[in-house]
């Protein structure tokens, strides 16, 4: 069975950084697009960032592009979202997700598998 766990959401200042981390299991995931989605209260949730797992090739919302950089650990089946530069409108919850390759990653509606999410709330 397939489990995403993500950590590392807290209260930080606007200008701060955080690393979030997904924790995955439950299969391998060399052929999966692993996603970062955010969803703040009364919104939709958005795509904010992705990364092919095997091919290692990284996608950023533009909003994010330039002040967060997602990464992933093979060896321990871990996907990272470092964020820099937080600004207040950074404040959501933020969710992992993973879908075997797909061309349409950017769509929360393609993915098979969702954490818990992770709440990040960045004070001005």
């Amino acid at each position: 069975q397939v489990q995403l766990v993500e950590s590392g959401g807290r209260l930080v200042q606007a200008g701060g950084s955080l690393r979030l981390s997904c924790a995955a299991s439950g299969r391998t995931f060399s052929s999966y697009h692993m996603g970062w989605f955010r969803q703040a209260p009364g919104k939709e949730r958005e795509f904010v960032s992705a990364i092919n797992w095997g091919a290692g090739s990284t996608y950023y919302a533009d909003s994010v592009k330039g002040r967060f950089t997602v990464s992933g650990d093979n060896a321990k089946n871990t996907v990272y979202l470092q964020m820099n530069s937080l600004k207040p409108e950074d404040t959501a919850v933020y969710y992992c997700a993973a879908v075997r390759s797909s061309s349409n990653y950017r769509n929360p509606n393609e993915y098979n598998y969702w954490g818990q999410g992770t709440q990040v709330t960045v004070s001005s």
